[in-house]
């Protein structure tokens, strides 16, 4: 399995779009797409397997400078969850961001996501809160000169 990074130029990010609908969008109801809007200026990665995408994740700039970011969209198959691969996109995108000089990664994880967060360094911070009518919670990561290995 390799982790790349696309651009919505790139011939895997229709296969990516794809994954976000099949596992995030569609299983709550949400029109496939609907989180698209920040695609253009984002950052993507995503993990391919076998020729086929199997995992992504999108980092968001919050602000002008692009220090403070938020880590969107991960989706991982069916087939290759608890394998690794959510750990290997994150690694990947943080190694992207010590590169970029970017001094934060906020996401809002889904609550039973928090766990995951929690051993690769994220700290909950901030009330529990709902959004697409999930519970989720405010996680961030302070970066530093480490990022945990994948």
């Amino acid at each position: 399995m390799i982790i790349q990074q696309i651009t919505p130029q790139s011939p895997l990010y229709e296969a990516e779009r794809m994954l976000r609908n099949e596992v995030l969008l569609r299983p709550i109801g949400i029109p496939d797409h609907a989180w698209e809007m920040h695609d253009h200026r984002s950052w993507h990665f995503v993990a391919i397997d076998q020729a086929q995408v199997v995992g992504c994740v999108v980092l968001v700039p919050l602000d002008e400078t692009q220090q403070k970011t938020q880590l969107i969209q991960m989706a991982v198959k069916d087939s290759h969850q608890g394998q690794g691969v959510g750990k290997k996109l994150v690694a990947a995108l943080e190694h992207f961001a010590l590169e970029k000089g970017i001094q934060l990664i906020e996401c809002h994880a889904r609550q039973e996501a928090v766990n995951f967060y929690l051993k690769l360094g994220y700290e909950i911070y901030g009330k529990p809160f709902e959004e697409v009518g999930i519970l989720h919670r405010y996680m961030r990561k302070k970066m530093n000169t480490t990022v945990e290995q994948g």
